[in-house]
């Protein structure tokens, strides 16, 4: 929301403008703000003249130029496309370390909490699920809802019956930590909802018996894979499982798989 009718510069220092700063020190903070987002050249422009990119780092300067003590950023890039959402995300949180000003972000792009969060609170319907470091966040959600939301592709999350030596999933028995053993001995649980990242799933033998996967959709990305499918034993019309291949020829669809689960990878919530 820039004032259309106005330079760069001048939309920079409104704000200092309106609290009578004299001109020389407007002047000074906002040369010193442009060059730190890369505008000095664009300071004679008006907006209609910038790309949305550059638009987005006028708002942060005109902000940055009055000194505020927190940053409050709701959704700053949602307007932007593919590339500059990167571009400008990687600014944002090189400026936000160079400041060291305390930053609030609000968004619903979990790539952009992950990537610039220090922590990271997730709320659903207005409540609080859990705050905490990313990683963190990512290795130990504590709930399903946040096992569900972090994560690209999401945690797969299968409701098992628990079994001598683990949960049951399709024909697949997935060993338990000890520790999640003995709390749903305490609560006398027949069935969890298991979670296993997609990493978590390996395709090939192993030292447990493995599960026959039938691969139904492949996403190729490069360096790696995403393999969708079901297991033997899955009721059908049920979700897929997502399984993440660093293989350079990941499996086809239709090919019937070998899958493990590397231990102590696994999730329990109920």
């Amino acid at each position: 929301a820039l004032y259309p009718h106005m330079s760069v510069a001048e939309n920079m220092s409104f704000a200092l403008k309106m609290r009578r700063v004299p001109r020389a020190e407007r002047r000074a903070k906002v040369m010193q703000t442009a060059r730190m987002l890369e505008l000095d050249e664009y300071l004679d422009r008006r907006p209609a003249g910038l790309s949305g990119g550059q638009r987005q780092r006028v708002a942060m300067g005109r902000a940055i130029v009055r000194e505020p003590s927190v940053f409050l950023m709701d959704e700053p890039l949602s307007n932007l496309d593919a590339k500059l959402r990167v571009e400008t995300r990687a600014n944002i949180a090189e400026l936000q370390a160079r400041l060291g000003t305390t930053t609030i972000y609000v968004t619903h792009d979990q790539v952009e909490a992950m990537t610039m969060g220090h922590r990271v609170a997730v709320l659903n319907q207005g409540k609080l699920q859990q705050v905490d470091t990313p990683r963190d966040l990512y290795d130990r959600p504590v709930n399903a809802f946040v096992a569900s939301f972090i994560g690209s592709p999401a945690m797969n999350l299968r409701t098992a019956a628990l079994m001598p030596g683990g949960a049951r999933l399709g024909h697949l028995t997935v060993p338990l930590r000890p520790e999640i053993s003995a709390a749903a001995q305490r609560a006398g649980l027949t069935e969890i909802t298991l979670g296993l990242r997609p990493e978590a799933l390996r395709i090939g033998r192993a030292e447990q018996a493995p599960g026959r996967f039938v691969v139904s959709l492949v996403e190729e990305l490069g360096a790696d894979a995403y393999v969708y499918g079901h297991l033997d034993g899955d009721p059908p019309g049920g979700k897929h499982l997502v399984v993440r291949s660093e293989a350079r020829l990941p499996p086809r669809p239709g090919e019937v798989i070998d899958l493990t689960v590397l231990p102590g990878e696994e999730h329990a919530f109920h």
